[in-house]
Parts: structure tokens; C-alpha cells; sequence
């Protein structure tokens, strides 16, 4: 099991390298000067030649990237704000904070939001889907099925605002969305995302209920279930014994995906409550042309996704002693 890990955590190392190489060339190998970001309309060649030096772009392509790789590793202290330890990003165009601690101050929403919406539509979402399964061809499974169906066509920049509308202006039920620390206070802090966590677990559990739906009926027809059946074990024992843990399988590839993907910023649920997370962050660094911080919000979300890949992994592992041999 260990050897596994240390493969896959070994594997997913050197992808983030390569996607490391691949952001910073888009980002300052492009034809465009990024000092011409910072430097704005009134810009003089001396000035320019001034932020030339203080970002460290007068130099070569590879001796940036080197730079750049050495701080993320070690840090740096030669930027004009001052000592920036690793992970460095360097520090923001914009407001001249270190992107690294504008990162972990955006993070803890972020993870509020990504797994308190987990949690929801995963109850909700494996639950329909198990349930429909088993009561395949009823009523019920008809029903589960077609909401799931219209459920998982909406978009949250629809419910969102839909929700906010009824909920929160009209029937006056919830404050409006904002993030209170959970040691601060706990009901603020769940009061506050429990419209966020709907919204988007809506979304999410629609997809999950079909998922599972399908991972179970299929699971049903696999031969080592029917012998179960046909030695006389009952339907229940059957069910949850053999064929449930088989169908989480493809579920936890999808989870993997959908988690890592979430907790490197919900882009448009946070745009759409107006909820400052890592999402938020990533929409205003394209809007002031932030480099180095949009640089540091693609990679932390291709970390987050790599990571949860291991654990993904891991968790097949766990399911499937087979898939440790691979």
C-alpha cells in the first residue's frame, strides 16, 4: 500500500512541475510585457525599467522560472515589499500583500463552502441514487430519476439568484450569504452558507443520484452478486454487502474530481453570493491583471486536484486490493 502512495504521490509531483513550467510561460513568456500591467497609462521608460528590476523580469525566461521555482521551494528576499518566505508566489500587482497569505486567508471559506456542500450532496445525492436502485422500475425510482434529470440541467447562476430572491427578499427566511470564522461563531458561520450549501449541493446531488443510480444497477448484474443471490443470501445482505462497495468506485473517481475542484475556489457560486473565497480572488485577478496572483490561485487549485487524485487513489486501494498491484 505504501509503494502505491509513493508512486502515485511521486507521479502527480512531476505533473505539478510540468503545469508549474506551463502557467508561468503563459503567464511571462507571452509577448506582452507584465510590467506594463503594473505600470499603467502615464508609464515612463524609467519607471518601467524600475519594475523591470523589482519583479526580476530583466532577465532571462529560464533564470525567471529558476527564480521562481527556488522561491516556492525556499523562499525569497529580494522583492521591494520584503522577505517573501516559501511557498513564494511573489506579492500581489494590486494591493503588494504576498500572494501566498492572500491564499490562506481566502481558503478557509473556500473549505467551508466546498465541504459543508460535500457533506449535503453526498447524504442527498447516494441516498436518492441507492434508494431508486432498489426500488428500480417504481414509482420512486421514476421520480428520483426525473428530478435528477431537470435538477442537474439548472446552473447556479440561476438557483443562486432565484434563491436569494425567495428566500432571503421576499419570504424573509435567511440573511443574506456571508462568512462568519467557525470559532468565532458557529450558527453564524452555518446560518450564513446555508443557502450557498443548498445551491450548490443541488446541483451536485442531481448528478450524484444518476451516478449511483446507474453504478448500482449495474453492479446487480455483475456474476459474483447473482451467486450471492443464488446461494440463497437475501436481497438486503446482497445489496449492501456486495454490490454497494462495488458502486462506489466510479462515484469516488467523480468525488475526487468535484472536491479538488471546489476547494481550489467555486468560481461562480462565490461570484454569486458574493462570497470572497478563492473563486472570488480568481475572478478579481483577471479583472486588475494580477499575474503573480492568478498565477498562485491556478496552481494552488491544480495542487488541490493532484492531491485529492492521491486520495482518490488510496481510496481505491482501499476498496479494491486489486488496484494496489497496478
Amino acid at each position: 500500500m505504501l509503494r502505491f502512495l509513493l508512486r502515485r504521490i511521486a507521479g502527480s509531483a512531476v505533473i505539478l512541475l510540468l503545469l508549474t513550467v506551463v502557467a508561468f510561460l503563459l503567464f511571462f513568456g507571452m509577448p506582452r510585457d507584465p510590467a506594463l500591467l503594473m505600470c499603467g497609462k502615464t508609464c515612463t521608460p524609467d519607471a518601467l525599467a524600475n519594475i523591470h528590476r523589482t519583479l526580476g523580469i530583466d532577465k532571462s525566461i529560464p533564470e525567471q522560472f529558476w527564480i521562481f521555482l527556488s522561491g516556492l521551494v525556499m523562499g525569497r528576499d529580494d522583492f521591494a515589499q520584503g522577505p517573501c518566505p516559501a511557498p513564494c508566489f511573489g506579492y500581489s500587482y494590486h494591493t503588494n500583500e504576498a500572494v501566498w497569505s492572500t491564499l490562506l486567508d481566502r481558503l478557509p471559506l473556500t473549505l467551508s463552502l466546498a465541504l459543508g456542500a460535500t457533506v449535503a450532496f453526498l447524504i442527498v445525492g447516494l441516498g436518492t441514487g441507492m434508494l431508486a436502485a432498489w426500488r428500480r422500475g417504481t414509482v420512486i425510482d421514476k421520480t428520483f430519476t426525473a428530478g435528477s434529470m431537470v435538477l442537474s440541467s439548472m446552473q447556479i447562476y440561476f438557483l443562486g439568484p432565484l434563491a436569494l430572491a425567495l428566500l432571503v427578499y421576499q419570504m424573509d427566511l435567511f440573511d443574506e450569504p456571508k462568512y462568519t470564522e467557525l470559532t468565532t461563531n458557529p450558527v453564524a458561520w452555518f446560518t450564513g452558507l446555508l443557502i450557498p450549501w443548498a445551491v450548490l449541493s443541488t446541483i451536485f446531488a442531481a448528478q450524484y443520484t444518476r451516478m449511483s443510480r446507474s453504478a448500482m444497477i449495474e453492479q446487480l448484474q455483475e456474476e459474483h452478486v447473482r451467486t450471492a443471490r443464488a446461494k440463497g443470501m437475501s436481497r438486503r445482505y446482497v445489496f449492501f454487502r456486495y454490490a454497494w462497495r462495488g458502486s462506489l468506485i466510479p462515484i469516488i473517481t467523480i468525488l475526487g474530481i468535484d472536491l479538488g475542484t471546489l476547494l481550489g475556489g467555486a468560481i461562480i457560486t462565490e461570484y454569486t453570493f458574493g462570497l470572497p473565497g478563492l473563486g472570488m480572488l480568481a475572478v478579481e485577478s483577471v479583472n486588475f491583471s494580477d499575474l503573480p496572483l492568478l498565477l498562485g490561485v491556478m496552481l494552488f487549485s491544480a495542487a488541490m486536484i493532484l492531491l485529492f487524485n492521491i486520495v482518490v487513489d488510496a481510496c481505491y486501494a482501499f476498496v479494491d486490493p486489486r488496484v494496489r498491484l497496478s
